[in-house]
Parts: structure tokens; C-alpha cells; sequence
């Protein structure tokens, strides 16, 4: 049991008004630094991939180590799915859960989740990038940020489409590689006979 532990806890309190996504972030501006514990790892900064690899941020709504919400669990499942995918394109996933240390520890040992999990309890990554809350958590949303640390796709929260399409977030990977982020297609060298 943790100070967060069952539904009505200190962060249902803190998040309970809604408040819709009103996110400020702009394509192509520099994405907002942060700095996460990771489950079972060193701490994660955004910063560290600038320059290395694009990263595909998914923020997501846990109530409790075993409430999850019932948008975002099935996307949860999928991105475990099609984590190979996103590695494929030499990019990574950072998973954003409100959930404290502790249940965060247990969400990844029962869904063994091959990305990196990281834990925001006090919600302030999931408010820096203005992703909105209700009833208690925060909404999803997921970015795409590119090598050079800059957004080049955002999906906020909504009943249409509470999660981005993965085979959307994958075809924005795939693109931003082949086009270097600025729609100049790149073309590989033709070898020379």
C-alpha cells in the first residue's frame, strides 16, 4: 500500500476538476525538458536523446496499479505490441504514468513493459506539456519530438480519439527519417558500377 493507494487519493483530489487539454505546444518548437524516475532504471531526461534519437512521449492514465483507464489500457497493450517497430526506426518510448513509485513498480512487473515507464506523481511533466485532466488523473496525449529535440507531432485527448493511432505516430517516425523533419525527402546514393 502507498499514500496513493486505492482511487480516492491525494492525486484523484489534485486532479479532479477537469480541465481539458489546453496545450500551448507548437510543431517544431523545442520540446520541454524533463527529468523522470524510471521504474527499475536511472533517472530519464528528455535532453539526453537530443541529438542521438527521436522519442515518442505517451503520457497515460493510471488511476491505481490496478485501475487503469479504459482508453488508454488497450494503447498500452498495443504500443507493448509494436515496441519493436518504434526501436526499428531507431526511435524510443517513454511511457508517462501519474502513478507513484511504488504501483509504478507493480504496473510494469504485470504488464512487462519493454519500454522504459517513467513516474510523475505530482503530474507536473504531464501539466508542462498542458495534456488536461479529469477525475482524478491526468488525460493521455502522446508527442513525437525528433533528434534534434523538436515536436513534430502532438495528440491530445478526446472522446473522437482519446489516443493517437499508433500506425499514425509509426508513419510520422517514418517520414520525419526519410525527409530529415523538413519534407526534403532524402534519397540514399546511387551506387557507382
Amino acid at each position: 500500500m502507498t499514500s496513493n493507494s486505492g482511487l480516492f487519493n491525494r492525486r484523484f483530489a489534485d486532479n479532479f476538476i477537469p480541465q481539458p487539454a489546453n496545450t500551448s505546444l507548437e510543431i517544431g518548437q523545442i520540446a520541454p525538458d524533463f527529468e523522470l524516475p524510471r521504474v527499475q532504471g536511472d533517472p530519464v531526461r528528455l535532453s539526453d536523446y537530443r541529438g542521438q534519437k527521436p522519442v515518442v512521449l505517451a503520457f497515460t492514465r493510471i488511476f491505481t496499479e490496478r485501475l487503469f483507464c479504459p482508453f488508454c489500457y488497450p494503447h498500452i497493450q498495443e504500443l507493448k505490441a509494436r515496441y519493436g517497430e518504434i526501436q526499428a526506426l531507431g526511435a524510443e518510448l517513454l511511457m508517462v504514468t501519474s502513478t507513484d513509485p511504488v504501483q509504478s513498480q507493480q504496473i510494469q512487473a504485470d504488464l512487462q513493459l519493454p519500454y522504459p515507464l517513467l513516474v510523475d506523481p505530482e503530474c507536473k511533466t504531464f501539466r508542462l506539456y498542458g495534456v488536461g485532466q479529469a477525475l482524478g488523473a491526468p488525460l493521455p496525449a502522446q508527442f513525437v519530438v525528433d533528434r534534434e529535440g523538436k515536436l513534430r507531432f502532438k495528440h491530445v485527448f478526446s472522446f473522437a480519439q482519446p489516443n493517437a493511432d499508433t500506425d499514425e505516430v509509426l508513419r510520422v517516425l517514418r517520414e520525419g527519417l526519410q525527409t530529415g523533419w523538413d519534407g526534403t525527402r532524402r534519397v540514399a546514393p546511387i551506387p557507382f558500377f
